[in-house]
């Protein structure tokens, strides 16, 4: 493990989605960036990036979220965002959208803003510097890479790469890694049928790994996940890579 030789104050953008239904991956990131010898601050004013009404086609809904973005993080030093979904939504969407208000301000404070944020593999291997984050846990675990983190941000094998120098893990491949579980947002909801049957492929290759753990490093992905697994009571557990990250020999998110 190698902290970073100047302390850091990196702000959590934490997510709605990660808030309301899987806070113990705040608590988990924070853990790991803490440990790494950096100060975190959480802006409580913060809410919702806009992704879901951006993609669902409310498009002019999805404005005051971005400028209440904008105003809460204004003069952070680094934003970590748990969610490669939210960060794709920032960097692919947020420059078309303060072109769209016409206001010269707002395209500016996107710009200076977007080499700020970061996801949290991306942060940890590009910004840090760090791969191993002194972290112990001794169970077999697969990963799921996620479509925006695969597709749009393209981070490539950091989240393995971190996994790797867990101490007592047993990381192992997860056939056709490069295929959506199905979730995708609203396109659960509308497309049922079409999520459910790349879901069942999904989690026929989790079952392969004879894992004890799914990991990923998104919770929406893992919700998804989760719930077929849970109804097949295959015993297998959900983690976002946060998760296992914080864990250490003295357990908890030491």
């Amino acid at each position: 493990m190698r902290a970073e030789p100047n302390a850091l104050l990196i702000s959590l953008f934490i997510t709605c989605y990660n808030d309301t239904l899987f806070p113990e991956t705040g608590k988990a990131v924070v853990a790991v960036l803490e440990r790494l010898g950096h100060t975190v601050e959480f802006r409580r004013a913060q809410t919702c990036c806009g992704q879901m009404h951006y993609n669902t086609g409310y498009q002019r809904e999805a404005m005051p979220l971005m400028r209440k973005f904008l105003d809460v993080f204004r003069g952070a030093e680094i934003i970590c965002i748990p969610s490669a979904s939210c960060v794709a939504m920032i960097r692919d969407h947020y420059p078309k959208m303060a072109v769209e208000t016409g206001d010269a301000t707002v395209q500016l404070e996107v710009a200076e803003m977007l080499p700020r944020i970061f996801e949290f593999s991306e942060l940890l291997i590009d910004r840090l510097g760090v791969e191993d984050v002194g972290a112990f846990y001794p169970h077999s675990c697969t990963f799921h890479m996620s479509c925006h983190s695969l597709r749009t941000l393209k981070v490539g094998d950091k989240p393995m790469r971190l996994l790797r120098n867990v101490r007592g893990l047993q990381l192992i491949d997860l056939p056709d890694s490069d295929q959506c579980c199905g979730f995708g947002g609203t396109f659960a909801v509308k497309n049922a049928d079409v999520s459910a049957a790349m879901l069942s492929g999904k989690i026929q290759n989790v079952l392969e790994t004879r894992a004890e753990i799914c990991a990923a490093g998104d919770n929406s992905c893992l919700m998804h996940i989760f719930g077929a697994l849970h109804k097949q009571r295959a015993g297998v557990r959900t983690m976002h890579l946060a998760e296992i990250l914080a864990q250490t020999e003295t357990g908890g998110n030491g």
